[in-house]
């Protein structure tokens, strides 16, 4: 799974070697996270969020062939605060 959407989500943004891709697997549910360069993130989520619901579809697709349920999520910038400013590192 974590390869077929590295293929998709590489071939979407400018900076493919920024792309990040963590899986945390259950027993029945895998959660995939996707992590993107900031500049890349409205690519991923397209024009009222088609291209995100695309690629999901996509993965519940090849996943329920599996027997599996996937659910991918995409984490914002980790080193911004709740309010996204930059959390001051002392």
């Amino acid at each position: 799974m974590k390869d077929f959407v590295a293929y998709i989500v590489k071939n979407l943004v400018d900076n493919p070697d920024k792309v990040k891709i963590n899986e945390i697997g259950g027993t029945q549910t895998l959660i995939i996270e996707l992590s993107v360069d900031k500049s890349d993130i409205g690519k991923i989520i397209g024009k009222k969020g088609k291209t995100i619901n695309a690629i999901r579809t996509l993965l519940m697709s090849v996943a329920s062939r599996n027997g599996i349920r996937v659910n991918l999520e995409i984490l914002e910038d980790p080193l911004k605060g709740p309010q996204g400013e930059e959390e001051d590192e002392e």
